[in-house]
């Protein structure tokens, strides 16, 4: 299993201490790439800018994607582009490969055969290795899940994370996600002035 699989698994399993918004889960899925990439010797960082490494082959289709997806000119891509770039609908694309390993399922309605967009997790390996790897306390995924809303951890708490290359991905995870609440909330603010403006307020 890898670092974005185990951090889906945890946001369908665990009760979140807010809502999660799939944007949040998106950027942290592809932080959480970089960060598995790093340390199958994929890529390494130059600062905050992403190296690519030797193509090679790695044992997850997904992680094969974001690998050969690369930005291979200089000057590399920064941690923060990729972010964006990989990760718009990146939470779909995690979605729909766990259904087809059979990982998670989606509810079919009682009285119509078609699947609504409620999903379960299926008893599985994957499912009790990434609860594992949650109750752990192992820091990569607490901070990842810290950044999207899974729990209340500072996401500024990287103390046991020793790779200062997983700090700096980590670290623009955190400011990703800040950024697209800043995008939400003026968004709503501008909404809310436009609806004023429609009924004369």
């Amino acid at each position: 299993m890898t670092t974005p699989q185990d951090l889906l698994i945890v946001a369908l399993d665990v009760v979140p201490s807010r809502p999660l918004e799939p944007g949040d889960l998106s950027l942290a899925l592809a932080g959480a790439e970089v960060i598995d990439l790093i340390e199958a010797g994929a890529l390494t960082l130059d600062g905050d800018r992403i190296v690519p490494g030797d193509s090679r082959a790695l044992a997850d289709p997904l992680l094969d994607g974001a690998a050969a997806s690369l930005v291979r000119q200089v000057p590399y891509e920064s941690v923060e582009d990729w972010l964006w770039r990989r990760g718009r609908g990146l939470s779909l694309a995690y979605l729909d490969f766990l259904e087809a390993e059979g990982h998670i399922t989606r509810k079919r309605g009682r009285w119509l055969p078609i699947r609504t967009g409620r999903t379960a997790l299926a008893d599985s390996p994957a499912r009790s290795h990434a609860a594992e790897r949650w109750t752990s306390g192992e820091p990569v995924l607490a901070v990842l899940a810290a950044a999207v809303g899974i729990h209340d951890k500072p996401t500024e708490d990287v103390s046991g994370v020793a790779d200062e290359a997983v700090v700096t991905v980590l670290a623009a995870v955190g400011d990703a996600v800040m950024e697209l609440e800043a995008v939400r909330q003026r968004k709503a603010i501008e909404d809310a002035a436009f609806d004023n403006i429609w009924r004369g307020q």
